[in-house]
C-alpha cells in the first residue's frame, strides 16, 4: 500500500479511518457503445467474445500495424528501456510485448543479452531482423524456466491481458531473485489531467469517479487485500479497430505496485511520467500521491531475494 493518502483522504495514526471498508467485486465498465441493452448476458458475452477475436487477430495476423510500430519515435520506449537495464553488465533481459523490436534493439546496444516474447507474428518477423532472440508466444505462460533473467518488463501489454493479476505473477516468476521489473502502463484512473484519450479518462465525472474508485481500493487494500482485483472494461467498439481499442483492464500504478507486491516484490519507485522529462519537472510530478491521478503508471520493482 502507498504510504502516503490521496488528496481527500483522511488518516489516522497511519491508519485508514474507519471499521469496514467497501469490498468491490469484479466488474465490467461500460464505457463505450457496447452491445444492445436488451441482449441476454450470454449473447452480450458471444458478441464480445467476437470483436476480442476479431482484434486479437489485428495485432495477431496485421502487418499494416508492425509497419505502424516500426515507425514510432525510439524515444517513446527510452525510459522504459533505461530502466529495463540491469545494472551489471551482460544482463539477461526479456521485453514482453517486445513488437517488432526497438526495446530489443536498444538492449543489445547497451551490452546485454536482450530476448523478446510476442504474440504478433508479423511483429516476430520483423523483430527477428534484430535478434533471433525474439520468439513468438501464447500471451500467457512465458517459455521460459524460472529465475531466468536479471530483469523483465512489459510496456504497454497488462491493459490488454485477460488475467493480469496471473501476467504479474509469471512475470515475476522468471525474473532472478534481486532482479528487477518494469511495468509501464496507461493510468485508466486519471483524476487529473486533460486530452484525455480513452473514455474511462474524459471528463469530469468520470475523474470524480476514479478518485473515489482509487480511494476505495486503498481501503479495500488495507482491510481485504484477498480480494482485490483489477476492474475490468469493455473493449471498445468502433470501425476502424484502433490500437489500445482492446483494452480490457483499468490499469493503474497504485494496483500495479499492490501485485508486485503480493509476488515478493519491493516496490522501488511509482511515477506518472512513462517518458524523460526534464529532472524539475519530472520530480514535481512525480514528488506526492497526486501522481497515482495523472498520466501514465510507471512501475519499477525488485523480486525479493529471500
Amino acid at each position: 500500500m502507498i504510504s502516503s493518502p490521496l488528496p481527500g483522504e483522511k488518516v489516522a495514526a497511519g491508519r485508514m479511518r474507519g471499521s469496514f471498508a467497501i469490498v468491490y467485486q469484479l466488474q465490467i465498465l461500460p464505457l463505450s457503445p457496447s452491445p444492445h441493452p436488451s441482449l441476454s448476458r450470454e449473447r452480450k458475452f458471444l458478441i464480445l467474445s467476437t470483436i476480442m477475436g476479431e482484434q486479437q487477430d489485428y495485432y495477431r495476423e496485421n502487418e499494416a500495424y508492425a509497419d505502424f510500430l516500426n515507425n514510432w519515435d525510439a524515444e517513446f520506449y527510452a525510459k522504459y528501456a533505461d530502466a529495463l537495464c540491469p545494472a551489471a553488465p551482460d544482463g539477461k533481459v526479456l521485453d514482453i510485448g517486445c513488437g517488432v523490436g526497438q526495446v530489443v534493439q536498444r538492449l543489445i546496444d547497451a551490452g546485454h543479452e536482450a530476448h523478446g516474447v510476442e504474440v504478433s507474428e508479423p511483429n516476430i518477423a520483423k523483430a527477428k531482423q534484430v535478434s533471433d532472440r525474439c520468439r513468438i508466444y501464447d500471451g500467457r505462460s512465458l517459455p521460459f524456466d524460472d529465475a531466468s533473467f536479471d530483469s523483465v518488463g512489459a510496456l504497454n501489454v497488462l491493459e490488454h491481458v485477460e488475467e493480469p493479476e496471473a501476467f504479474i505473477t509469471e512475470l515475476v516468476r522468471v525474473v532472478k531473485p534481486g532482479g528487477r521489473i518494469v511495468l509501464s502502463s496507461p493510468n485508466f484512473f486519471r483524476a487529473i489531467g486533460f486530452r484525455d484519450y480513452h473514455p474511462r479518462m474524459r471528463g469530469l465525472g468520470n475523474k470524480f469517479r476514479n478518485w473515489q474508485r482509487l480511494r476505495a481500493k486503498r481501503r479495500q487494500m488495507a482491510t481485504d487485500p484477498g480480494t482485490v482485483q483489477f476492474d475490468r472494461m469493455e473493449p471498445i467498439v468502433r470501425e476502424p479497430f484502433q490500437p489500445d481499442d482492446d483494452a480490457i483492464v483499468a490499469t493503474n500504478g497504485l494496483e500495479m505496485a499492490f501485485f508486485l507486491k503480493k509476488n515478493r516484490c519491493d516496490v522501488v519507485k511509482t511515477e506518472c511520467t512513462d517518458r524523460h522529462v526534464s529532472m524539475p519537472i519530472d520530480f514535481a510530478l512525480n514528488l506526492g500521491p497526486w501522481r497515482f491521478l495523472m498520466f501514465n503508471a510507471f512501475v519499477v520493482a525488485r523480486k525479493r531475494t529471500s
